[in-house]
């Protein structure tokens, strides 16, 4: 087993499969420092202000002169300038000769408003203001102790909380942000078709705004303010929850091609190993997803950001090149407006696993999204009109990217990860995979794939991302659970608004 990983042939750093102590000698390589699991060491000598290079991008240059045999943190390299979104190139990097998934159907829920299908049954109750959430939860408790026995067929009751709806300023430009991700949340295809809205009624978003005017009935809605006192509240709640939860109940699962599924994937908590071996695994998963036919979605701008030309590459047609140059726009002016820039990205984590900065990260990131062509590319909640891969614009926050996944139809989550992170989403399972055999040691619990063998040299890419698809249709189909689905790990749902609160 070798010790170091390089990537391309032009690198000119490695990273240490297991710490290297000062002294080693490895592959005909003097080890000058303590090298930490995941770190990089220098090839060979680097003169100040030359280029650093992993993945055969530039990371940064040189702030000092580095030994061969050096350890390579975030104190030693300068930030590179992004690369510029104005005429990228498209359409030269279109691979067709895609893996061929083991199958090419799964078992979902078909969804009564067309699109794609569900992957479990749940009630979801939505709402239009932070207001109501006490309320709600209350009502959701007793909803689960009392009706959900009742319906067996029904996987759980989930009420989208959120903190959006007053004390914003809801006409303000980019408030289509946050108000398009609720209107598409309460229509998620894991829903079934059921809308059920809790309003407050003095909100600034209004019932109006998250639901089209056929849809705003008593059957749907209830609004606190008209009910006469707190029991009443929870009375209409019960009986409109288990109205809602008797028609689920009907649903059933059948047989479904690929192209009526969705799925969404993410990193967090990433290391040097990611883009390695977790996020490849899940690329080569994705390519043979879009292959059967799926449609998945890969997101996070400021971790594509340094490699926004590659994707470039693989846009099918200038008009997807160009949605994806002016999201790129649109974020760096996001960042530059709160005077920070991409580099705000990495987390102390990230950094301790081996991620000197951004640009690393990103190379990383990307990796996740496979080789597929990009036959459309979205604007934060906005729902897909093609089938294939897509990319997705959203913050690279799991908390606010994962919901903002949801709000555009992904009915499961795969989520990459190096250092650990028990993150969940109540509306669609989620699947952990792990970049390194150390994780999934310490959490067998809580990591459903492990792609740590891959640098171990006991696994392939193939294999690995051959063992992911097969999971992510035996969860999709309901055959399986991940962990974080078996012990309800729930995030909050941070819903993104860019714009301004009064």
């Amino acid at each position: 087993m070798s010790l170091l990983v390089k990537v391309h042939n032009s690198d000119n750093v490695a990273i240490a499969v297991k710490p290297l102590p000062a002294g080693t000698e490895i592959e005909g390589l003097h080890i000058n420092q303590d090298i930490p699991q995941a770190h990089k060491v220098a090839l060979e000598d680097i003169p100040t202000g030359s280029p650093v290079i992993r993945y055969g991008v530039i990371l940064g240059y040189a702030m000092n002169p580095i030994k061969k045999g050096d350890w390579i943190n975030e104190f030693m390299l300068e930030l590179p300038t992004p690369p510029s979104v104005d005429d990228m190139e498209y359409g030269k990097n279109i691979v067709t000769d895609l893996p061929n998934p083991p199958v090419t159907t799964f078992e979902g829920y078909e969804n009564p408003d067309g699109g794609y299908a569900g992957t479990r049954n749940i009630l979801g109750i939505s709402t239009t203001v932070q207001c109501v959430t006490g309320v709600l939860n209350v009502a959701v408790k007793k909803m689960k102790e009392e009706l959900l026995p009742k319906y067996p067929n029904v996987d759980d009751i989930v009420p989208i909380n959120h903190a959006y709806g007053c004390g914003v300023a809801i006409n303000a430009p980019e408030a289509k942000v946050p108000i398009r991700a609720l209107r598409n949340l309460a229509k998620h295809p894991n829903f079934g078709g059921q809308l059920m809205v809790v309003g407050l009624g003095c909100e600034k978003f209004t019932v109006e705004m998250l639901l089209d005017e056929a849809d705003i009935t008593p059957e749907n809605v209830i609004i606190l303010q008209e009910k006469k006192g707190f029991d009443a509240m929870i009375d209409a709640l019960m009986e409109m929850a288990d109205r809602k939860l008797a028609i689920l109940n009907q649903r059933k699962r059948t047989t479904l091609p690929l192209s009526k599924l969705c799925i969404g994937m993410q990193c967090g908590g990433s290391d040097a190993f990611s883009g390695v071996t977790a996020n490849p695994s899940a690329g080569y998963a994705a390519d043979m997803l879009v292959k059967g036919g799926a449609t998945v979605m890969f997101s996070e701008v400021t971790e594509v950001r340094d490699g926004v030309h590659y994707l470039a590459e693989r846009c099918v047609n200038a008009e997807v090149r160009d949605k994806l140059a002016a999201e790129m726009r649109w974020y760096d002016n996001y960042l530059a407006e709160g005077e920070v820039d991409r580099s705000a990205n990495p987390t102390p984590g990230n950094k301790k696993g081996g991620l000197c900065n951004i640009v690393e990260k990103a190379m990383g990131s990307i990796a996740k999204s496979g080789t597929s062509p990009i036959v459309e590319v979205l604007s934060p909640a906005e729902k897909p009109s093609r089938h294939g891969l897509i990319y997705a614009a959203t913050p690279a926050s799991d908390i606010v990217c994962g919901p903002c996944q949801l709000a555009s139809g992904i009915t499961l989550q795969v989520f990459m990860t190096g250092r650990g992170t028990p993150y969940g989403l109540a509306a669609a399972p989620v699947i952990k995979v792990c970049s390194r055999n150390e994780m999934k040691d310490m959490w067998q619990d809580l990591i459903d794939v492990n792609a740590g063998p891959i640098a171990t040299g006991e696994a392939t890419i193939q294999e690995i991302g051959t063992d992911l698809f097969n999971k992510i249709i035996a969860v999709a189909s309901g055959k399986d659970q991940s962990f974080a689905e078996k012990y309800k790990l729930h995030n909050d749902l941070c819903i993104f608004n860019p714009a301004p609160i009064t």
